[in-house]
């Protein structure tokens, strides 16, 4: 029963609502809790995904428009990119073990780094400004491991 209860919100959600409340629970954004953003998004979702069908579209092209509207302005988030930065920069210097609790530590520090990039822009990554956030975040992580360790 008290399973039941802990699931009982996110078992009403449709299809959309899950997936979306998977995705930001995985990559750590903050409206992993916010259950009328999920809604809101996920019912946008389906009227996309239902009207495109209705316009003659395929089920894989309105699944596509569906998940453009269920996921935009979330393809980055803190988390994720902090995480890429450690996996792929400092995977010999970081045993796979730790780096969970190393990205936990450093998350709180880098929120300065991060208030300067526009994170909602779907296109970010492909920005020069995407190269300079990797370059900060990689020197505050070796700060941070000069003086702390990992």
């Amino acid at each position: 029963m008290n399973n039941k209860k802990k699931n009982e919100g996110q078992t009403d959600f449709s299809y959309y609502g899950l997936y979306l409340l998977d995705y930001l629970h995985t990559n750590r954004f903050e409206q992993a809790t916010d259950t009328a953003f999920i809604r809101e998004r996920a019912d946008r979702a389906a009227e996309t995904y239902e009207q495109a069908r209705l316009d003659g579209y395929p089920a894989e092209g309105a699944q596509e428009l569906a998940m453009n509207v269920l996921l935009g302005g979330l393809h980055y988030s803190k988390y994720a990119i902090l995480r890429e930065v450690v996996e792929t920069e400092f995977a010999d210097e970081v045993p796979e073990e730790k780096r969970e609790g190393l990205i936990q530590k450093l998350l709180p520090l880098v929120d300065a780094v991060f208030s300067i990039y526009d994170l909602s822009d779907d296109d970010f990554a492909l920005s020069p400004e995407y190269d300079l956030l990797r370059t900060e975040l990689t020197g505050t992580v070796v700060l941070y491991i000069e003086e702390y360790g990992v």
